[in-house]
């Protein structure tokens, strides 16, 4: 019996013990995977708090006013007071500045994303409204995004008609018109019949990039630490531009052949269209793909194992995800939230590539966004570098 007691077969709380405190001495040691399990679950809450939105407002919006009369400001106002338009460009400003016509202005602000609507109202609209007649309002919407156009088109009607309904027209108030003496004509540019897969699919190619090329160079770098055959990478001669030039050069040809193969399927499923520039294309896709690249190998000079690497890889996915427009309407987010999602290369690939292939926007109106790309890619290899060399001492 007493040989049963002092088996090792029975449970021993002085064994669990040990192997407790050993657990939490080798978490204390790993302060980078600690941090991730408290820092993971507050950036959750606060992305899905605030940053989820399927009722955007405040959408930036250009007026071409043809007329400026007292009930074409009450309407513009109305909208402005709404929460749902931003007024944000006037055509005729622009016009004046740039000597561009105002089809020009309007339809490279549609195509560039500066603004998500464009109001025209005529002239002789306040004239004609007067009269009793039906007057027309157009509003053109860029509707590649439908969840971020359908609510607030719904709302332009019920605002123009409240304001009408509001106007007294002096001692002539038996003249005032009933809500439905209005037009207004909604157009949906670029996806008239708001297929959502025409949204989704290309910013697809922009989370499997991202999700891909980040992981695999982290690891990548991370696995030569581990194996022991980082010693004999820095032992070779090669600076550190050239083993960063050396190791994600094959990746890049990867790249390339996953948004081949994208691109392909999601014709042949989806009949997604491409109007615009296939060089155009290839140069934004070149360019986020080393960014990415790049983001990796910096995380491979933090991380210090395979699954470290892996966890700085979730940790940069779902802000990429929230915060750049894939998932929910980036105009739509908090104003804290969009700083965010500028600093990440998704939201600014997404504008590109949705932008050439669904509006055959020119590289002119999204150099911006491929700026934006190229002075990522250098901060973040500038500081791979400098974290690299550090390895070398």
């Amino acid at each position: 019996m007493t040989y049963y007691l002092r088996s090792p077969n029975r449970l021993s709380i002085s064994r669990i013990q040990a192997i407790l405190i050993k657990e939490l001495i080798q978490m204390k040691r790993d302060r980078l995977t600690f941090a991730m399990l408290l820092m993971i679950p507050i950036m959750q809450l606060v992305l899905f708090g605030f940053v989820i939105n399927n009722h955007p407002k405040h959408l930036p919006t250009a007026i071409y006013l043809q007329e400026n009369t007292e009930i074409t400001r009450s309407i513009i106002n109305n909208m402005a007071q709404s929460d749902y338009f931003d007024i944000v460009n006037d055509v005729n400003t622009l016009n004046a500045y740039r000597g561009d016509t105002p089809l020009q202005d309007t339809r490279s602000l549609l195509q560039s994303g500066r603004v998500n609507f464009v109001l025209t109202i005529p002239s002789g609209f306040s004239k004609a409204w007067v009269r009793g007649e039906k007057p027309s309002l157009l509003l053109e919407a860029d509707a590649t995004d439908p969840a971020a156009a359908a609510m607030a088109v719904a709302q332009i009607k019920p605002i123009v008609d409240r304001t009408l309904a509001d106007i007294q027209i002096g001692s002539f108030d038996y003249l005032k018109p009933k809500p439905s003496s209005i037009t207004t004509l909604v157009h949906n540019k670029y996806n008239p019949e708001g297929i959502s897969q025409f949204n989704i699919v290309p910013g697809l190619l922009g989370v499997i990039l991202t999700m891909t090329m980040v992981m695999i160079t982290s690891i990548a770098m991370t696995r030569e630490a581990e194996r022991g055959t980082m010693e004999n990478l820095l032992a070779m001669p090669s600076k550190p531009l050239e083993v960063m030039i050396g190791k994600i050069t094959p990746y890049v040809l990867m790249g390339l052949v996953q948004t081949i193969i994208i691109l392909l399927a999601s014709n042949m499923l989806f009949h997604l269209p491409f109007v615009g520039s296939g060089s155009t294309f290839g140069l934004g896709v070149g360019l986020f793909i080393l960014a990415n690249l790049a983001i990796g190998f910096t995380f491979s000079t933090i991380a210090k194992s395979q699954m470290q690497a892996m966890q700085l890889t979730f940790f940069f996915f779902l802000p990429s995800m929230l915060l750049s427009g894939f998932m929910f309407p980036f105009q739509g987010m908090p104003k804290w939230a969009q700083y965010l999602g500028e600093i990440l290369p998704l939201t600014h690939f997404l504008r590109i590539v949705r932008g050439i292939m669904l509006k055959g926007t020119s590289l002119s109106l999204l150099s911006n966004e491929f700026l934006a790309l190229l002075a990522i890619l250098i901060i973040v290899g500038i500081i791979a570098m400098l974290r690299y060399r550090q390895t070398l001492d």
